[in-house]
């Protein structure tokens, strides 16, 4: 059984990927936040592929993480330019965001801003 919360989530979720779609050349940026990590990867929904994948649990991005004791919107921003830097070396430029039906803010958005720095278009 599932709670209100947890409904009105999948609700939003899967009205932003009916319009939010991957493809070979634009691939999907989606993000999942927990209460203790961030996860991003990088779908082609036509293959059903992972092409890339980033999370705090990386073992080179935890033990900098561990050492620094950051906060989670820090971490989201390390995931971001870690998630962009994987992708520029696949030779991936351009992705479509999918904030995976969290609001667009705190550690989402950090992830985005992040990736867009380091070189990702949006």
């Amino acid at each position: 059984m599932t709670s209100k919360t947890t409904e009105s989530w999948l609700k939003r979720k899967a009205r932003i990927r009916r319009k939010v779609s991957g493809t070979p050349e634009r691939p999907r940026l989606t993000v999942y936040k927990s209460l203790k990590h961030i996860y991003a990867q990088v779908v082609d929904d036509t293959s059903g592929r992972t092409l890339a994948y980033a999370s705090d649990l990386d073992k080179a991005l935890r033990e900098e993480l561990k050492a620094n004791k950051a906060k989670k919107t820090d971490v989201a921003t390390k995931v971001g330019a870690l998630i962009a830097k994987k992708c520029l070396e696949g030779s991936i430029k351009a992705v479509v965001f999918d904030r995976n039906g969290f609001p667009y803010q705190g550690r989402i958005s950090a992830v985005a801003d992040a990736a867009r720095k380091a070189g990702l278009e949006f």
